[in-house]
């Protein structure tokens, strides 16, 4: 279990309580990772104090908040058994849900299953942002499977593999682990309403981490401004063309000033875009070759290892507790 976690002392205790007894039922070798990317208030103490009391809880602390998704590349190269399980820190991911990520991706058909929510549980600008993002991974970044992506997910470890020179403060775990595979599922699942506080993906930081992928794992916004002056180019040429027929057939009458400022500002946009987007790639660039780190941990607390059960075969004990589920269907 690989837990990210951001102003959530009051959420930490309640989240482990309910956590392990559902990794007890289910008879499986388990630790719970939980990253705390550097909150403000109280939540490393929480998790560290919960780290030394409770047997096969682990913590980490990283030095500054460098996001969710780098935190989750913490606590992903941290974890030691074959599969992972990722889910937030507010309570809106039921841990009794687990069992049901677990039985659909017990077998060979896939490697990755999200659990997607059977309705949305935040307010309409913010689940539009959502959305947003998933049709920009599933169009612009080519990931057939981004439109059931949620932070709710469980796939085996063997991925990391696939992203392990990922580097830099702009990573995307979901997009890392396309690169992987593409024996992506899903399950539908129950969602609570957040237990404290307000999610910290407004739909501001929601744009922000579209543009983040985009720019960090696509050519397309490169494509787009090609496009843009391709198109641009066309609007001139049309324009000439209708200028020189007027010139040839007498019609000397040219649009004065008003024409000529449109046409100028239009070109002037196409340039002023055209040179952002290639701005934005160089400044990554530049920012690569810096050396920026994806995260530096500074402290940690419990000792790595985990509370031994049974070896399961397959995750065949997690198909049989998901079979006494709540009936949530896979697709």
């Amino acid at each position: 279990m690989v837990i990210p976690c951001y102003r959530s002392a009051r959420t930490l205790p309640v989240l482990v309580s309910r956590l392990l007894p559902v990794l007890r039922d289910m008879s499986v070798h388990h630790e719970v990772i939980l990253v705390v990317d550097g909150s403000p208030d109280d939540t490393w103490e929480t998790a560290a104090g919960l780290a030394r009391e409770v047997e096969g809880v682990r913590a980490i602390h990283l030095s500054r908040n460098y996001g969710q998704h780098n935190a989750l590349v913490a606590g992903i190269r941290e974890a030691e058994f074959e599969v992972i399980v990722t889910m937030d820190d507010d309570l809106q991911h039921p841990p009794e849900q687990i069992p049901l990520l677990l039985a659909a991706l017990a077998g060979d058909r896939r490697d990755l299953v999200y659990g997607v929510p059977h309705r949305e549980e935040h307010g309409f600008l913010r689940s539009l942002a959502s959305r947003s993002v998933k049709a920009t991974m599933a169009g612009a970044l080519g990931i057939p499977a981004a439109r059931t992506i949620s932070a709710f997910r469980a796939f085996r470890t063997r991925l990391r593999d696939g992203f392990q020179e990922l580097s830099g403060p702009h990573a995307s775990i979901d997009v890392a682990l396309s690169w992987a595979t593409t024996r992506v599922g899903s399950v539908r699942v129950d969602m609570s309403e957040r237990g404290h506080g307000r999610s910290n993906y407004t739909p501001y930081l929601l744009l922000r981490h579209t543009m983040n992928m985009l720019l960090g794992y696509s050519t397309a916004p490169l494509r787009a401004a090609s496009y843009l002056g391709f198109l641009v180019g066309l609007v001139g040429l049309l324009l000439g063309v209708a200028v020189l027929w007027n010139f040839a057939t007498g019609d000397t009458t040219v649009a004065g000033f008003t024409t000529v400022a449109s046409m100028v500002a239009l070109f002037s946009s196409a340039q002023l875009i055209s040179i952002g987007v290639l701005g934005e790639y160089v400044g990554r660039i530049h920012g690569g070759g810096m050396g920026r780190p994806t995260y530096v941990i500074c402290d940690r607390a419990g000792s790595p290892g985990a509370v031994n059960f049974a070896r399961q075969p397959e995750l065949a004990s997690a198909a049989v507790h998901a079979g006494a589920g709540s009936g949530s269907g896979e697709r």
